[in-house]
């Protein structure tokens, strides 16, 4: 009897994990330390260390899909997966089109990268941004001609070979690539401040999805852990809650 009440136990607990929902994770895997691609040609990085992480505490199983930025709203409005996890700024203009969860980054800093500490930015420049993105928007309004790129490494690779005076993107994604330069790129001291933080991107009708990662972002913003999370990826001078 006791063998019969534990194989029922252990049979009840396997159908209730085969049970749990599977929610496909659409990001980009190019956008370190964000998300990218390891070594093993896994998605790695901070949105998998969190994104994981809010499966686990929501109840879900994360099943991660890798997309082109170009087309990362459209696949997921095509149903192709069920959030965006990519480093995507919350604003009017996409809250237009999806629902965002609330911030897992707070409003952070964008600036340029450029081969001299000097170079100009605005008006006559050529500035790269990637396709799609609030720092193209920006751009495109200061002055200075935006050249845009399916990928941000093809914007970084814009101003090494001088196709462009500088690129303008995210400070978390530009800082490292400065520092690892060598000297060749410099980060410049024209912080500007854009969008209302990061947040998951989902479908304006999976209104229930989006409470159960509202409020598994919300513990981790209460206990402490996404603080630590983002230091562990930017390091201890990033913008936190």
């Amino acid at each position: 009897m006791k063998k019969l009440m534990l194989a029922t136990a252990l049979l009840a607990l396997t159908a209730g994990a085969s049970m749990a929902q599977t929610v496909r994770m659409g990001t980009e895997g190019a956008y370190p330390p964000y998300n990218f691609i390891n070594d093993k040609g896994e998605v790695d990085g901070f949105e998998r260390e969190l994104g994981d992480k809010l499966c686990e505490l929501a109840g879900l199983t994360c099943e991660w899909v890798t997309t082109d930025w170009d087309s990362i709203i459209p696949n997921l409005q095509s149903g192709n997966y069920d959030t965006i996890i990519a480093g995507m700024s919350i604003t009017e203009e996409r809250e237009q089109v999806l629902d965002f969860t609330q911030n897992y980054i707070p409003p952070a800093s964008s600036s340029y990268v450029a081969l001299t500490a000097d170079a100009n930015i605005g008006e006559g420049a050529v500035v790269a941004a990637q396709v799609g993105t609030i720092q193209a928007g920006y751009v495109a309004e200061s002055g200075a001609t935006l050249l845009e790129f399916a990928t941000p490494d093809e914007t970084v690779a814009a101003v090494k070979n001088g196709e462009a005076d500088a690129v303008f993107a995210d400070k978390d994604y530009l800082a490292p690539i400065a520092a690892e330069s060598g000297g060749a790129l410099v980060l410049l001291d024209a912080d500007v401040q854009l969008g209302g933080g990061v947040g998951m991107g989902l479908r304006e009708s999976d209104t229930e999805l989006k409470e159960k990662f509202n409020a598994a972002i919300q513990t981790l913003k209460d206990d402490g852990s996404l603080n630590a999370m983002i230091k562990k990826w930017f390091g201890d001078e990033a913008a936190v809650f």
